[in-house]
């Protein structure tokens, strides 16, 4: 087809249109059309899958039909003659001109593509989380496009434009500090988004989370269990949920038992190794006694058994240790630690089906779906 700009002599940043360059532009198009013919017979002859890529246009132009015609015939779109449906197939076949998947999935109204936003690959459960989601992903023939916010706004700028694109069908999120207001935003002009591990946000959308209170009592009922009475608890980053709920599972459990968790026993930490073998050593250097440690995440908690073991001191005959998720480190720390089970790969496959049977047909919840967590008992508490 021919820009009718070109045909009229409208002006443009090149000058005004003339007929010499319509003549020009209508050989060079003939001149094309005949190069294109002559590929197509080259990469007929020469075999499929050899030479160069066979396009949608080739099959159009050797079919004697338009570009729309061929992919109403891939897509079962539109009515079409039955004798050119069949003719379009047989160049297909022919010129074995295979589809982009994403080009039909698109045509389809679907990607078959899940998107899913992570603040980082390093987080120490990422891992079992990301597989639980791909396991289900995979199985029920999607792909899965990942984004990290490892470069802050610049990456969330690139996920963005990938959004605005409709690069992916729905939306699995772990979210990035700060962003929970534009996760709404974007579910609220209709991307399905399931959010895994809410941190206690209690966001207005799908989500699956597991029982943050619940683990920090379960924790301190052990501890209670096996006569511990002042336990060191090195806590999580404040403003995350999960640790307001853990610290309030814990100390709530504690103080229900008749020995409430003294102020200077509470030590904030940040998740990390360092953090617990610092308030470990913090502790012992300011005279405080303790005879159990309960760390918000299993990092910190190997870190405090870390220190503990520095000082001199046996774990568990002097100082018991309980952690939080098992992680696979849990199981090989020394002596192997005693933990809070989160269900982590368990969250990644709930969060994948939701978004799975949302693309059948079937509504996404409007509660959390909540899973429940469970200790793991080892040898950090156990002599």
């Amino acid at each position: 087809m021919i820009d009718v700009t070109e045909v009229t002599g409208v002006d443009s940043p090149h000058g005004t249109a003339s007929a010499t360059g319509f003549v020009k532009k209508r050989t060079n198009d003939v001149n094309r059309q005949s190069d294109r013919t002559k590929r197509i017979n080259v990469n007929h002859t020469a075999g499929k899958g050899r030479g160069v890529p066979i396009t949608i246009a080739d099959v159009a132009a050797k079919a004697g039909v338009s570009k729309t015609t061929v992919s109403r015939v891939l897509n079962g779109k539109g009515e079409l003659g039955e004798a050119t449906a069949a003719r379009v197939r047989r160049v297909i076949d022919e010129l074995g001109y295979v589809p982009s998947a994403r080009a039909v999935g698109l045509a389809r109204g679907r990607t078959r593509i899940v998107g899913m936003l992570v603040p980082s690959l390093t987080w120490p459960w990422m891992g079992e989380v990301l597989q639980g989601a791909v396991d289900v992903i995979e199985a029920s023939r999607y792909g899965l496009l990942l984004f990290t916010c490892n470069r802050g706004e610049e990456s969330m700028r690139q996920f963005a434009s990938q959004v605005s694109a409709k690069s992916f069908d729905g939306l699995l999120v772990i979210e990035p500090e700060g962003t929970l207001d534009y996760i709404a935003e974007l579910h609220s002009h209709g991307l399905p988004i399931v959010l895994i591990d809410d941190r206690g946000n209690q966001p207005l959308f799908p989500s699956v989370a597991t029982t943050n209170h619940t683990g920090g009592a379960q924790a301190a009922r052990h501890l209670l269990s096996i006569g511990r009475r002042r336990p060191l608890v090195i806590t999580g980053m404040e403003r995350f949920g999960c640790t307001q709920q853990r610290q309030s599972g814990f100390r709530d459990t504690f103080a229900a038992a008749g020995f409430p968790v003294a102020p200077e026993l509470i030590f904030p930490g940040d998740f990390t190794f360092e953090c617990g073998r610092i308030a470990v050593r913090e502790a012992m250097s300011g005279g405080i006694p303790f005879d159990a440690v309960f760390a918000h995440n299993d990092l910190s908690a190997a870190g405090a058994i870390k220190a503990v073991r520095e000082a001199g001191l046996a774990v568990p005959d002097d100082v018991a240790v309980v952690g939080f998720d098992d992680i696979p480190l849990a199981a090989h720390t020394d002596p192997p630690l005693t933990t809070v089970h989160q269900p982590l790969r368990q969250m990644g496959e709930t969060a994948a089906r939701m978004l799975m049977t949302f693309f059948a047909g079937t509504p996404l919840p409007d509660t959390p779906n909540v899973i429940p967590t469970s200790l793991i008992v080892r040898a950090s508490t156990a002599a």
